[in-house]
């Protein structure tokens, strides 16, 4: 009965902050168990229970660790991993880059992965998502990881207005956007 209060207080000191009284509890109750096991039963039983201790207590604690994150209080004790946006530094150049995702330009030099891309008039360096693409071919912007633009070959239903005029959505035809025609809802 010691033993499994003593493992109880052990998965305890994880989830409730004690300074070390309820840790201290614990240790004393495994200590207790084991030491009575070899005075009560002989040494058969006491080496029996000192080897479950041994065992059971790195068992809980790894359990205990492992089930802490999704607890309420895990959740206020650990913070969560940032993401890249909140760790980097939000200056001009990478808001500026940022409002070229979605936008479609030209390679300007073989891209192996990384090279030069035309995006409104602009020389951008840039990477491909990982397959080769020659000057001339028409890319998208994917995403901006750090500083560092991210691009993919587009297919050839992209217009050749969409590569040369990005500018001003709405001065570009609605074809030219790769919306899919409304259905009328009522039919």
């Amino acid at each position: 009965m010691l033993l499994v209060i003593g493992l109880a207080l052990v998965i305890a000191e994880i989830f409730v902050p004690s300074g070390g009284v309820i840790g201290f509890l614990s240790f004393s109750s495994i200590a207790a168990a084991v030491v009575l096991a070899f005075y009560n039963k002989g040494l058969l039983a006491g080496v029996i229970f000192l080897v479950i201790a041994c065992g059971a207590v790195p068992i809980a604690l790894a359990a205990a660790f492992r089930l802490l994150p999704d607890t309420p209080m895990g959740k206020r004790l650990l913070p969560t991993i940032p993401t890249a946006e909140e760790v980097l530094p939000d200056n001009e150049e990478r808001r500026r880059l940022r409002r070229l995702v979605g936008r479609v330009g030209k390679v300007k030099s073989k891209m192996l992965p990384s090279g030069a891309v035309q995006i409104d008039g602009q020389m951008i360096d840039a990477v491909s998502e990982g397959m080769p693409l020659e000057p001339g071919q028409a890319v998208r912007v994917l995403e901006v990881r750090g500083n560092m633009v991210v691009v993919r070959a587009v297919e050839d239903d992209a217009t050749e207005a969409e590569v040369e005029a990005p500018g001003d959505m709405l001065s570009r035809p609605i074809e030219s956007l790769g919306l899919e025609a409304f259905d009328d809802p009522l039919a």
